[in-house]
């Protein structure tokens, strides 16, 4: 099969497009022929230092596509059915191979496209608004990065719930595009000061919780961004940068900070469960997902260089093409 692959992190000029053995099917498994591969934040901070399981290294987390072998021990999934997949790496692949429990049904009818990427950022999510940051209806989200793929989830689901949403994005442009998904109140932080604009837009009372998936110095504004008792749901490093903090603000305002890593539950049955019920509602219409751009997958060094750009607004897609040489 074809693949990108890279011998050495770096920079996305690593990424390279060659022939590899096709994965192996195992017992507990399926192997699915990969229609479209999200590429995620954590692909990119891999490529860029992360650990690589084998050279050549494939990188990647959530791809779907349509199972083509399905293990001896599996009874629920079968040939010919389209699936969403999650493991930590493997996904920018002609063919892959993962753990049955890691395979999301897609609805019949919906773009696989779109189901390729929701499982990581919309579970992600998820989990920082409700299973880390308890949010209730009436209360005021900010959203770090809300053009990115768990800002765009984020936001949704946020309003969705009864809340105020605020984020913050690079451009009025970006923002604009945001605001249809439920954004209420946006702001640049090329231009603006986030804290300064988010106690103006609060009338000086902060915000009830902040997902921040950048971290770096990001998260200081985050902290000082909060109200009493405010919460942070921190899930990334986007920013890839050190982060240093003063933690000590944390505590006139009792306020907390939580860090979210949905791997860590994936394989449970309360993860895995709510990933498929998003999966669910997208193909139902009641979530949008946002696709920016789409690359081949022969193209992956010029994709991963896009997205580290910051002109994105929801997530850029890998497309293996059939025949590609």
């Amino acid at each position: 099969m074809k693949a990108a692959v890279y011998y050495e992190t770096g920079s996305p000029d690593v990424l390279k497009y060659e022939d590899v053995a096709d994965p192996p099917c195992y017992p507990s498994g399926v192997v699915i022929r990969v229609e479209a591969v999200s590429i995620e934040g954590g692909d990119t901070l891999n490529r860029g230092g992360g650990v690589m399981a084998g050279s050549p290294h494939i990188v990647g987390y959530q791809a779907a596509g349509e199972i083509i072998e399905v293990g001896a021990e599996v009874t629920h999934l079968k040939v010919g059915q389209k699936v969403v997949t999650v493991n930590a790496f493997g996904s920018h692949a002609e063919l892959r191979s993962v753990p049955a429990r890691n395979a999301w049904p897609i609805p019949d009818g919906f773009d696989v496209r779109k189901a390729a990427a929701i499982p990581v950022p919309f579970g992600t999510a998820h989990e920082c608004l409700f299973g880390a940051g308890h949010l209730k209806s009436g209360e005021t989200v900010l959203v770090q990065a809300g053009a990115g793929a768990v800002g765009v989830a984020a936001i949704q689901l946020a309003k969705r719930a009864g809340a105020t949403v605020l984020a913050t994005a690079s451009s009025d442009e970006r923002l604009e595009r945001l605001k249809p998904l439920g954004l209420d109140h946006g702001i640049n932080y090329r231009r603006d000061d986030v804290v300064e604009q988010v106690m103006k837009l609060t009338g000086g009372k902060g915000v009830d919780l902040v997902v921040d998936p950048v971290g770096g110095s990001t998260l200081q504004a985050s902290i000082l961004a909060l109200g009493y008792r405010g919460r942070i749901s921190l899930v990334g490093q986007a920013g890839r940068e050190p982060t240093k903090v003063d933690v000590s603000s944390l505590m006139g305002g009792n306020r907390s900070l939580t860090g979210v890593f949905l791997g860590a539950e994936i394989m449970t049955d309360r993860v895995h469960d709510m990933i498929q019920t998003l999966i669910d509602e997208a193909a139902r219409a009641e979530l949008q997902v946002l696709l920016d751009r789409t690359f081949p997958l022969s193209e992956a060094a010029a994709a991963h260089a896009y997205i580290e750009s910051r002109q994105a607004v929801g997530r850029v897609l890998l497309i293996p093409q059939a025949g590609e040489k």
